[in-house]
């Protein structure tokens, strides 16, 4: 369930909101005016998300390296496949259907 809160429940309910963060588990909305404003949630579930975060953002740059690699080994061979046919060019021709 979907706990929202106004953000004065922090001063009048510190403990209800502690009981439904720490030991329901819960995130909770927090609004003012009307208008969301922040959530709680609780130190161990920030942690594990940063962490979870921080993997997937090391696993991208990781993907981007081998990425780059194989892309220059596509190119090399293309390359020697070009200087073997005696073709100049960097690119090679593109095969069209008649």
């Amino acid at each position: 369930m979907i706990n929202i809160k106004p953000v004065s429940d922090l001063r009048n309910k510190y403990q209800d909101i502690e009981n439904i963060v720490l030991q329901e588990d819960e995130n909770v909305y927090l609004t003012k005016n009307g208008y969301g404003a922040m959530v709680l949630i609780s130190l161990e579930k920030y942690t594990k998300m940063v962490d979870k975060l921080q993997n997937n953002k090391e696993n991208k740059g990781k993907e981007k390296n081998v990425n780059y690699e194989i892309l220059d080994e596509i190119s090399k061979e293309e390359e020697l496949e070009n200087e073997s046919n005696g073709n100049d060019e960097s690119y090679p021709k593109i095969k069209r259907k008649a």
